[in-house]
């Protein structure tokens, strides 16, 4: 669309818009320039990251990156010559009305020469049909205002998709149908009763003697007076999947619980048995963890351990649930996750994972709940996968 302008001399420009701003360098900032190196006109163009902009240098007509989460500044910025805005992620966002906000905002602010100002949703279909998403563009399918389409993988022409690929598509398709629906045809499969498919977590009665644990992080998620306390130890193995990515193993995990208890610990009681596990850990496995991850609501514990051992536990920055197990599950679904064979894997992790499940009054709405029973287990893998993304090589 901007090449035609900048044919005709005229400046034209271009809103681009995630979620949250501190994603947009590694998303929509890159597949732009990369789409400008297709035409072989990069030359032309001045790229900036302070403030996130790519210019055309004869004409100005510039590509503008914003995160919805400063909206007032979204707002307030008057661009002008506006031919296009591109909602990228667009079931990142809350709801229709976030859209509703802006887009009022970018149309007074028009293109001369354009009859519209166009605008564009991208995303990736969420599993639950009843996200307000898949909900909101059947909504639009027979308005004619609208163009609604649909691609997958099977529909490359160009190549995009080479061999290796193809291999780890074909792998998932192997490993959980339903999840290469989900993730590779875009298909609305449903969220179902069970949270995991337990096929998917792999036991180890040992590493493998030509591997090793190369990287270690704790995930904690704490209750002590009122619920289970969880501490997981999670290495990076040195030896990588078949597709290039990192193996997660759990290599153990203290677990303490208060039910029944007359007696149940404080945090400066839990400091000391949590301290000497990851001393356990770090000792067996001659490394020393790298981070460490904790419930971002509890402080007492996480203050307790800062000062007694100076062990700085860093607060998880949450996700819907929904969104924390489809992380989860995209790890489970490419094989890449294995525990070893102790007590506490064996006893408590694997059990409350198998019993892991969507509560059914909440499946059928946008914000599905699970049900919060015998799942301490489950929210400390949860913390690590959404800290540890971009290190396991999941899409982020």
């Amino acid at each position: 669309m901007m090449i035609w302008y900048i044919v005709q001399g005229e400046k034209a420009n271009v809103v681009v818009i995630r979620k949250v701003a501190n994603t947009i360098r590694d998303s929509v900032f890159l597949k732009i320039q990369w789409a400008i190196r297709k035409f072989g006109m990069l030359k032309m163009f001045d790229i900036k990251v302070t403030p996130f902009r790519i210019t055309h240098i004869a004409t100005g007509s510039t590509f503008y990156f914003y995160g919805q989460d400063d909206f007032q500044k979204l707002k307030s910025n008057d661009i002008n010559d506006i031919i296009a805005v591109w909602y990228e992620e667009a079931a990142e966002f809350d709801s229709a009305e976030e859209f509703d906000q802006t887009n009022i905002t970018f149309m007074r602010q028009k293109h001369p020469l354009a009859d519209k100002v166009y605008f564009f949703w991208s995303y990736n279909p969420p599993r639950n049909p009843y996200s307000w998403i898949n909900e909101w563009v059947e909504t639009l399918r027979d308005n004619p205002n609208y163009l609604i389409d649909s691609s997958s993988y099977l529909d490359d022409e160009l190549g995009f998709i080479d061999d290796q690929i193809l291999d780890e598509i074909n792998r998932i398709k192997e490993n959980d149908k339903d999840y290469y629906r989900y993730l590779y045809l875009g298909e609305a499969v449903g969220l179902g009763t069970n949270v995991y498919n337990m096929e998917l977590f792999h036991k180890l009665d040992v590493l493998p003697e030509n591997d090793y644990v190369a990287s270690l992080c704790f995930s904690a998620d704490t209750g002590h007076a009122v619920s289970a306390t969880c501490v997981q130890a999670l290495g990076l193995l040195s030896k990588r999947s078949p597709n290039g990515k990192p193996r997660v193993v759990l290599l153990d995990n203290y677990y303490y619980s208060p039910d029944g208890k007359a007696h149940k610990k404080s945090p400066s009681e839990l400091s000391k048995e949590i301290k000497q596990f990851i001393d356990d850990i770090e000792n067996k496995y001659h490394i020393r963890a790298r981070k460490f991850i904790m419930d971002s609501a509890e402080a007492a514990l996480r203050n307790q351990m800062d000062n007694d051992f100076g062990v700085k536990w860093t607060p998880v920055k949450k996700l819907k649930k929904a969104n924390m197990i489809e992380y989860v599950q995209s790890l489970l679904a490419e094989g890449r996750f294995y525990y070893l064979n102790t007590q506490n894997n064996v006893g408590m992790f694997i059990p409350q994972h198998e019993q892991y499940q969507w509560d059914e009054k909440t499946v059928e709405s946008d914000d599905p709940h699970v049900i919060k029973v015998f799942d301490h287990e489950c929210d400390p893998l949860q913390y690590y996968v959404i800290t540890e993304k971009r290190a396991l090589g999941l899409q982020y």
